[in-house]
């Protein structure tokens, strides 16, 4: 009769029990922050799209973490970790997340196929309606990514980890997956969770922070009626030909970015049916379930407890507190060179988590004065963000890339 102890027959278990006492502690926790976020994405506190297989898929590694060969523990999901060819083309035939892991995430085609796809949802007409007042928010709402980058050195992180981990004040999922492969591709995995983890408190955290920076009586300002032309599909068409040549020149590392943000905005403005339903509705949101699943798979105890962690958690939510806080400080600029006729709450829109914080800035208006409509001025600022988020990560990857 064979002898099977239960720990031998139930090894999810059988590990925990063997694991060191920091990394028990961290795989229960990772287990039940998972159940968390699927719960809060289900009731629409968090973004469901990506916060529900996130969480499933990080509760889930944790708890299926099992005995190897050699005595060692793993998952069947995905190794981060594998390196050589050998190695690599073993592991792709045996963990079935690997595939994607390898051939999309570590070369940045996920944040390439979810700007492709955002593309077709942006409608550049609002930054070019407003454009001088769009960029000047969007530039005002970087200041996160700039102050976040000196604190980082300053807590005792690398020059190219800083600057990755800055990014987040972007508010651009893509773009700190993006950023941090190529400045930081040893944490990348720790920054892009953490960065995701917080863009999706955005929505429930930049409402206090807007009631405690602008007061009742300037959230509630009507913006006045203006008599503006309307952009043709064929304007903005060549203002995304020219915009994406442009930054491809001044930025090539970002390029593959800028083209496909702009192949996306192309296609809307083309007329390109079947391009526009495959990428705004398949492969945006295919890209985006693949995305949060991986990230979520990627959240096993052993791969990001490390000691740094701690420190990204803290850089994170610097970056875009500060972003926030930069977007309204632009927003009461231009209520003061307007004479008070313009709404500041506009600038948190800056901050590029399209097209959420766009949203927020309507919802908090509206509950303030229902019959004021800052949507469109938002929207504007909004896909400015997303532009100069891409500007700002180009830069500090072409100024140290390889430090």
């Amino acid at each position: 009769m064979l002898d099977i102890s239960v720990l031998d027959l139930f090894q999810g278990i059988a590990t925990l029990a063997a694991a060191e006492p920091h990394i028990l502690v961290g795989r229960v926790f990772l287990i039940f922050l998972g159940i968390t976020l699927v719960y809060l994405g289900h009731k629409g506190v968090l973004e469901a799209l990506l916060m529900v297989p996130m969480g499933l898929g990080m509760a889930t590694v944790n708890a299926g973490v099992m005995f190897l060969q050699d005595g060692k523990t793993g998952t069947l999901f995905l190794d981060p970790l594998a390196s050589g060819t050998d190695a690599v083309v073993n592991i792709l035939q045996i963990d079935w997340l690997q595939p994607i892991y390898t051939l999309m995430f570590s070369n940045g085609l996920i944040a390439c196929l979810v700007f492709l796809g955002i593309g077709t949802l942006l409608d550049v007409g609002y930054v070019m309606q407003r454009p001088f007042r769009s960029m000047f928010l969007a530039v005002c709402a970087e200041l996160g990514t700039l102050v976040t980058l000196p604190i980082g050195v300053m807590l005792g992180l690398p020059l190219n980890q800083a600057a990755a981990t800055a990014t987040i004040g972007g508010a651009d999922g893509p773009m700190v997956l993006f950023a941090s492969l190529i400045l930081a591709p040893e944490i990348f995995v720790a920054i892009t969770v953490v960065g995701y983890l917080y863009l999706g408190l955005t929505y429930g955290g930049y409402p206090y922070i807007v009631r405690a920076l602008v007061p009742a009586r300037l959230r509630a300002i009507q913006m006045p009626t203006e008599n503006l032309r309307p952009i043709s599909s064929s304007e903005k068409m060549v203002f995304a030909v020219l915009a994406c040549v442009l930054f491809s020149l001044l930025f090539p590392v970002a390029a593959p970015l800028f083209l496909s943000l702009f192949l996306g905005v192309i296609i809307r403005e083309s007329g390109l049916t079947y391009f526009y339903d495959l990428f705004s509705n398949q492969v945006l949101y295919g890209a985006t379930f693949f995305l949060g699943l991986v990230l979520g798979v990627l959240c096993e105890a052993n791969t990001i407890l490390d000691p740094k962690v701690l420190i990204l958690l803290i850089l994170g939510i610097l970056a875009l507190t500060f972003s926030a806080i930069g977007g309204l400080l632009g927003g009461y600029v231009l209520y003061w060179l307007t004479g008070g006729k313009y709404n500041p709450v506009i600038g948190i829109a800056a901050v590029s988590c399209v097209p959420t914080t766009a949203k927020v800035a309507q919802k908090i208006v509206s509950h303030d004065n229902p019959n004021a409509i800052i949507l469109p001025h938002a929207l504007g600022a909004n896909i400015s963000g997303v532009i100069t988020s891409a500007v700002f990560a180009g830069i500090l990857i072409s100024l140290l890339r390889g430090t």
